[in-house]
């Protein structure tokens, strides 16, 4: 066994680890990293990169599908080739890979362990040939699929999101269970790529925790699209083999079997520490999440836990905040603690569903009587030009009229949510998103016409125009 004696143990080389090390190790501080799966983490190899690169491909798919509507002569009828848009993905997954590599941490110094970690008590970790003494800790193990106790399942070949992006066959008919971000992505991809697709939400709503009248876009989208979605409908048992599958269904209208070639279980994730013997370190913790405080510090000062494996929202970019605040705590020794106010997220379907802040509906259970303002995303004149007619942007106004959050559900959506993060935070006014200049014809009018709409009120009121006529009597 190698004794190893260090400042900083990172446990996990997701997207927080990776963050937390590098900037320790830039910073000079002897750091130790451990791995025991593929560097980069979820992020990289399972989940928002091969995500994204699948989605592309089928976004490609649905352009050569809908050419016809602009004069361009190809027809509904295209050819897939499903392994080759597997191929893509992989790619997508190899270019991105060196940022995140072994070999570009120990660069940086960081010395790079690749195993299993577990606790040995409160400052020692064992991982693979090494025993590890370190003044602090970071726990950035990430999460795994939720899969559910449903009878048959475990006896029966499925899906997750870390084995869908390594299958080179092409499913006839694809059961989704879960509405959410994971499922409503996949169902739209899989559809989009020839696939027949069945999308089963146990909730009232697919993805619940956006707001209605935006889902409603994308629920219209994917239906148009051919997407079969049961709404209020669970799951109660799965049996068959690979290529014939037979899943039990009961919903308000009584119970149904449905036949499918593939499942994908998408229902949600749980936090990876199982393996880390958190009870032999003291530290606190569930099934579902390590205790944390604001700071991210466990009920141990010196050992930390960020992104997936804390409660609260399980986002890539969730887990890099979380990294600068521990940086910020446990280096600088400057008081820090996590945002929790301002966090966007967003679904990636077509049309892009993207959120910050609260929702209305979140507002009004938070006992809020917020204000609503509503815009048209297709006034956007380059929307216009794209043939996009259906979206709509959302700003939510608290009684004294503070912004607290916004929703967009257009093409490019993501993309348009970030200034509305720096209003809810007091950063910057509409006003100054009002004032802003950005090019002509471009998405980002949209923001700053939201804006816009926002202070016309007060702008053209009579008490304005009064002044206007005052200011018209003196001389020019």
């Amino acid at each position: 066994m190698k004794e190893l004696t260090v400042d900083l143990c990172v446990i996990g080389a997701g997207s927080g680890g990776l963050n937390v090390a590098s900037g320790a190790a830039q910073l000079g501080v002897r750091t130790v990293l451990i791995e025991g799966g593929d560097m980069g983490g979820e992020c990289l190899n399972t989940g928002c990169v091969p995500s994204k690169a699948l989605l592309h491909v089928a976004k490609t798919a649905q352009t050569v599908r809908k050419a016809s509507d602009f004069g361009i002569s190809t027809g509904p009828d295209i050819q897939v080739d499903y392994a080759r848009a597997m191929a893509h993905v992989q790619d997508a997954i190899t270019a991105i890979a060196p940022h995140d590599s072994q070999e570009r941490f120990e660069g940086l110094g960081v010395t790079v362990v690749r195993a299993y970690g577990r606790f040995i008590d409160a400052h020692t970790v064992e991982a693979g040939d090494y025993r590890i003494r370190a003044k602090f800790f970071v726990i950035s193990t990430g999460s795994q699929p939720l899969v559910p106790p449903i009878t048959g399942l475990s006896e029966t070949p499925f899906l997750t999101n870390e084995t869908l992006f390594t299958n080179t066959q092409r499913p006839d008919h694809l059961a989704i269970m879960g509405g959410g971000a994971i499922g409503v992505e996949m169902a739209q991809a899989h559809v989009r790529l020839g696939c027949r697709v069945t999308l089963i939400e146990r909730a009232a709503s697919i993805m619940g925790r956006d707001d209605p009248d935006l889902v409603a876009v994308v629920r219209r989208q994917l239906i148009a699209e051919g997407v079969d979605i049961r709404e209020s409908t669970e799951v109660t048992g799965v049996s068959g083999s690979e290529g014939a599958l037979s899943l039990q269904l009961k919903s308000g209208t009584g119970e149904a079997t449905l036949q499918a070639s593939h499942l994908l279980v998408a229902v949600g994730r749980k936090p990876a520490i199982e393996r880390l013997d958190l009870d032999a370190a003291g530290v606190n913790h569930s099934p579902r999440a390590i205790a944390v405080g604001p700071n991210m510090r466990t009920n141990q000062r010196h050992i930390f836990a960020i992104g997936d494996v804390v409660a609260g929202a399980q986002f890539t970019h969730m887990a890099a905040h979380h990294a600068s605040v521990v940086v910020r705590e446990m280096l600088f020794r400057l008081p820090a603690k996590a945002e929790t106010h301002t966090v966007p997220w967003v679904t990636y379907s077509d049309p892009e569903l993207a959120q910050i802040g609260m929702t209305e509906t979140a507002a009004r259970e938070a006992g809020q009587e917020p204000r609503i303002e509503i815009t048209n995303v297709g006034g956007n004149d380059r929307y216009i030009t794209e043939g996009v007619t259906e979206g709509i942007a959302k700003l939510v106004f608290n009684a004294r009229s503070k912004l607290i959050g916004a929703g967009v559900v257009a093409p490019g959506a993501g993309d348009l949510i970030t200034p509305f993060g720096l209003v809810i935070a007091g950063q910057v006014k509409l006003s100054m998103l009002a004032s802003q200049i950005v090019p002509y014809p471009t998405h980002a009018d949209l923001p700053k016409r939201m804006a816009g709409a926002h202070i016309a009120p007060i702008l053209f009121a009579k008490r304005t125009q009064r002044l206007i006529n005052l200011l018209l009597k003196l001389p020019a």
